[in-house]
């Protein structure tokens, strides 16, 4: 589980495309990377399989390939990176799992002030997971969303946040990973069956009479 605060960038040094998926080496300024360890590449968690000195690997499976960016890097390219959160630390994005649900598009980036106005394009499908002020990692980084609407979103990049993270470099076009709110994917599970028989069972209720009124026969006076 990650928070969505990049630690650091790091570096593409090799792809190596494998019948299984594909290996991917990263150079970073981290320390101490434990074998087996998850780290967010991206915003899509991965787990370390090698180390060496300021680069290590992981394998990326077909299916991480397919439904993420992970598959269009390319030696030399920047990754936002993210240790797991450990038990303590402080949560100052939003609780991120790392499982990318759609890849959007940068749609423009306007500045305002300081700041930068970043519109994404998404799936329709991930359009109900997304209110306003609300929660959504955007490779990786926690940022909060504004102007939903049923194909896009928008979000405000502060020049620190575009500094530290790949989003400083991102133009539109780009592919980017998007994991929306848990809370939101969880609520939406929860209700998606209730709501239907919910609004049946409130639309008898509305349809009798009340209680101790005669039902009225059709065509009477009002």
């Amino acid at each position: 589980m990650f928070s969505g605060i990049i630690e650091c960038t790091g570096e593409v040094v090799a792809v190596r495309r494998r019948r299984s998926g594909a290996e991917l080496s990263v150079r970073s300024s981290l320390r101490g990377l434990a074998l087996g360890e998850s780290i967010a590449i991206s915003g899509a968690c991965m787990t370390v399989t090698r180390r060496q000195g300021k680069t290590f690997s992981v394998d990326v499976s077909q299916e991480s390939l397919r439904r993420t960016t992970l598959g269009d890097l390319s030696t030399g390219a920047s990754v936002n990176l993210e240790r797991s959160l450990r038990l303590g630390d402080r949560l100052s994005g939003h609780l991120v799992f790392g499982h990318v649900d759609a890849v959007g598009r940068v749609q423009s980036i306007r500045p305002e002030g300081d700041s930068a106005l970043y519109s994404f394009s998404i799936p329709a499908a991930m359009a109900p997971f997304l209110v306003e002020k609300g929660s959504i990692a955007v490779d990786g980084v926690s940022l909060t969303v504004f102007d939903c609407r049923a194909r896009s979103f928008t979000v405000a990049v502060i020049p620190h946040t575009a500094a530290v993270t790949t989003l400083g470099i991102r133009k539109p076009g780009d592919r980017v990973n998007l994991e929306s709110d848990m809370l939101a994917r969880y609520v939406e599970r929860a209700v998606r069956e209730y709501l239907p028989r919910a609004i049946r069972d409130s639309s008898a209720l509305a349809s009798r009479p009340a209680s101790g009124q005669p039902r009225r026969r059709a065509g009477a006076d009002s």
